[in-house]
């Protein structure tokens, strides 16, 4: 009968047997063509599932006995040990026509909640508050009296609460504790299970056959994956907003495009996925709200270019100039390379302009101090931040050690900052696996370097057969340098994949102690290589090209090939195309695969899952069909890379800061789109601040000052016209055939001229020296001055809030006086001296605290 259902088992004890029956329950259901969906082994059906695992067994395998042995043996001792530690589990088996999906909901019971919410020094709220929504351009649109169509009232807003360190001996102390079921968040008992799975263990320890991270690498388990708190959509019927459930209010009120300028509900998604995600959001919607007035600024800059290009006097003497001024060849008068007019090149000269006059040098400026302010004010933000999630003092207090470290670490040491012992890999051991990292990179980086080569060894022999061609001549430099970037755009993006993978074996292979040391220098060496990656060839055109050209009859020759010199337009217009080319370009392929490659991988997923499409799929399996989350180190080097690509060459492309943020408005949608919608719910991990990155962001803002002022005294023509002004003519009428050395005799076939400051001899002139020396000092008093200056930006504003500084300040003084207040108790009270001497010493007199802190706390946000 195609109707027969399979019931579930009540008697789970001898499971090789019962595994037996349902596989060949199945096997029939399979030949008779009945789709099969059906709990087994069940426990409480109270129980909520925190976490669930995901194995695969083909109904007809055509594996080896022995491999599935193995992986049969790997599975059973997993789950035998999971069970030993307290987790209750639930199977359900759902067939297709090939293969039986098995999905094992586990659940952490009250008393192992508490012993791991203990072990793992989780935050317990003791008081609640009104969670405070301070917001600086609310203020200020409130202030000037303007509607802010930004603020948005989001339902459910989570409380604030006063916390401490969780500890099950002073449970009644704790609000909600009363209620077992809801006194632990999902977000809570889901890191509980992950760390438990984690840390378990599945073959011998000596060979770290530990983790569900490494049965997942071996294909054992499918996936592993908490629970969406059900759909994204919105019901049909009308509901109201507080109603909805979190992935709801998620999507309806951040996820969806029509929110796109709206403030982000960042405690929501704190709540939801947890303080690392929260911040990477937070740092985001900082950053993009930053940009807004570099881009105006940036956008006035450019058209101050646009406007005052037809006062240009030394473009219209060249537009103007005909035939006065032949230039010598590009290349060898040998291979067929013409003499040809600066006339010919007029547009372009114009072009150059608008990336290339004294505007430009105040945008230098002003972007160096905006970098080194929203650094600062990120800082006070992070702040924050950090205090209102019970995350400020987590990296050195509360972080553990990472569980492949525990498995692999060879002894066991007191930790100095908690007096526990733990386990420990020696630093001397350390020492040579750090060495060979920083090898790979070595080597890496000198392909990239060779990478380069190539790039520039094409971009000649490709402009050569072009200049040869009259009808491309004016166009040659252009076409080739355009190409080239493209070029080298394509081999960026492949170097990086090959590279990523590589700097993620060392990096496990380096044993660091927390995972936030593993991100820290996975980080770092990602940063470094993609560094060098994206930015070598545009320091390369800002710094170096068109500097060792030499001058006619004395070229200098670069592997047989004659050096390159730089766009007709001048090096800075040709830096200005390699930044678009590689900037945007980037982040279109960035934005195209975020949205293209989700689709993809979910397309891929499906099919190889192939589950019954039909039928009414629960919970775990709906979630199931969704793929893998990859986690944020992509989308922070996206954004550093950017934040590099608008800071340290910014003198060449004020409009760099404008794409930069219309890029940040879409890529907040598609990360929140990607999370809410795409992709599974990644296990909500704990983090004080953005990490190592605010280092890199720091270090690429100093970079910025010395990359700018470089740019403006040695790519720009901003100093030699500035200097022409003040010595021949202040209209800088001349200027063209001032700054145009002639060709000395007997050097070629025709009396030429080149870009140069040079006398008929070929030696540098006396203005060329004076250039020089203004140049070099140019670039120290911008570099004093800019320095200086954020030194004082600095030291005006602080890192922490002066509020928030005497409110962490307040709460530790009246922790320490309730503690001294005990002991002069335990002193005096001798009756209870005994009771005194049983209490945990941390713990004692909570409610005395709370009840000081709140009133602290409220006395310090009336001041």
């Amino acid at each position: 009968d195609k109707s027969r259902k399979l019931h579930a088992f009540t008697n789970c004890k001898d499971k090789s047997s019962e595994r037996i029956k349902v596989k060949g329950l199945l096997r029939i259901n399979a030949i008779m063509g009945i789709p099969t969906r059906h709990p087994s082994c069940l426990s409480d059906t109270k129980n909520q599932s925190d976490f669930i695992l995901v194995y695969e067994e083909l109904l007809e395998t055509k594996s080896s006995n022995s491999e599935v042995v193995k992986v049969g043996k790997w599975r059973q001792k997993f789950m035998k040990n999971l069970r030993k530690v307290g987790l209750e589990m639930e199977e359900e088996n759902v067939q297709s026509q090939k293969k039986i999906t098995t999905f094992i909901k586990l659940h952490a019971p009250w008393d192992v909640c508490c012993f791991y919410a203990e072990d793992l020094c989780m935050r317990a709220p003791l008081q609640a508050h009104p969670n405070p929504s301070n917001n600086w351009s609310g203020k200020i649109l409130k202030m000037l009296r303007i509607p802010n169509v930004m603020a948005e009232e989001v339902p459910n807003k989570p409380l604030d609460y006063y916390t401490c360190a969780f500890k099950k001996s002073k449970l009644n102390r704790f609000l909600g504790s009363d209620n077992q079921e809801t006194y632990f968040s999902i977000t809570q008992r889901g890191r509980i299970v992950w760390e438990i799975l984690a840390t378990t263990a599945y073959g011998k320890r000596k060979h770290a056959e530990i983790g569900v991270e490494r049965l997942l690498e071996e294909e054992i388990y499918k996936a592993a994956y908490a629970l969406h708190d059900g759909t994204f959509e919105k019901p049909k019927q009308p509901i109201r907003p507080e109603k909805l459930n979190d992935r709801q209010i998620l999507y309806e009120y951040w996820a969806r495009w029509g929110k796109w300028f709206k403030y982000q509900p960042l405690d929501h998604i704190r709540e939801y996925f947890g303080e690392k995600v929260g911040i990477y959001f937070a740092w985001l919607g900082f950053y993009t709200a930053w940009l807004l007035p570099a881009s105006v600024i940036g956008v006035i800059v450019f058209l101050y270019g646009v406007f005052t290009m037809t006062s240009n006097v030394p473009a219209n003497e060249i537009c103007n100039s005909g035939e006065t001024f032949k230039m010598c060849p590009i290349c060898p008068e040998n291979i067929g390379c013409p003499y040809w007019y600066i006339s010919d090149v007029c547009i372009y000269v114009k072009i150059s302009y608008l990336f290339d006059h004294p505007g430009t040098v105040l945008y230098a400026v002003f972007t160096s101090f905006w970098a080194v302010t929203f650094l600062e004010y990120w800082k006070r933000k992070n702040a924050s931040l950090a205090h209102h999630w019970d995350v400020l003092d987590f990296e050195e207090e509360e972080e553990r050690p990472r569980p492949e470290y525990v498995v692999k670490a060879p002894t066991y040491e007191k930790n100095p900052i908690t007096g526990v012992k733990e386990p420990y890999f020696p630093e001397r051991a350390r020492l040579p696996r750090i060495i060979s990292g920083f090898a790979a990179i070595t080597i890496m980086i000198t392909i990239v370097i060779v990478f380069i080569i190539a790039v520039i060894m094409y971009r000649v022999l490709v402009s050569i057969p072009l200049f040869q061609s009259k009808t491309l001549r004016g166009k040659a430099s252009l076409i080739a340098s355009m190409s080239s970037a493209v070029v080298n755009l394509i081999l960026i993006m492949s170097l990086s994949k090959v590279y990523e993978k590589l700097a993620f074996k060392m990096t496990q292979w380096e044993m660091h102690r927390t995972q936030t040391e593993f991100d820290d220098q996975l980080t770092f060496k990602v940063f470094i290589f993609q560094f060098v990656n994206f930015y070598s060839s545009i320091f390369y055109i800002a710094f170096f090209k068109g500097r060792f050209v030499g001058y006619p009859g004395h070229y200098n020759s670069f592997f047989g090939l004659r050096s390159e010199e730089c766009n007709n337009g001048g090096c800075l217009v040709e830096l200005a195309q390699q930044l678009a080319v590689i900037m945007i370009g980037k982040q279109i392929i960035n934005n195209a695969q975020e949205i293209i490659v989700p689709k993809m991988k979910t397309f891929i997923h499906h099919m190889k899952i192939k589950m019954n499409k039909n039928a009414i799929k629960t919970r775990w399996e709906e979630d199931y069909n969704l793929i893998e989350s990859q986690g944020l180190f992509d989308e922070y080097l996206e954004m550093v890379l950017q934040f590099g690509f608008i800071t340290i060459f910014v003198a060449a492309f004020p409009l760099a800061p404008l794409f930069a943020l219309l890029n940040n408005w879409v890529e907040i949608r598609l990360d929140a789109q990607k999370y809410v919608c795409e992709t599974r719910r990644p296990v909500a991990d704990r983090a004080q601040d953005i990490g190592v990155w605010f280092s890199i962001l720091d270090g690429m803002a100093q970079l910025a000052v010395i990359s700018n002022a470089f740019l403006i005294a040695f790519t720009s023509e901003f100093l030699p016209r500035l200097l022409y002004q003040f010595q021949y003519d202040s209209n800088l009428d001349g200027f063209t055939d001032f700054s145009l050395a002639v060709s000395p005799n007997g050097t070629m076939n025709q009396t030429c001229r080149y870009r140069d400051f040079r006398d008929k001899e070929g030696h540098y002139t006396l203005f060329y020296w004076h250039l020089l020396a203004i140049r070099l000092g140019f670039v120290i008093v911008f570099e004093h001055v800019v320095f200086g200056i954020c030194r004082l930006i600095d030291f005006m504003v602080p890192d922490v809030p002066e509020a928030l500084e005497i409110k962490i300040k307040r709460e530790r003084y009246l922790a320490k006086q309730a503690l001294a207040d005990t002991d002069t108790i335990m002193m005096n009270d001798s009756s209870d001296a005994e009771m005194a001497r049983g209490l945990d010493e941390e713990d004692e007199d909570l409610e005395k605290i709370s009840v000081k802190i709140d009133s602290a706390i409220k006395k310090s946000e009336k001041s």
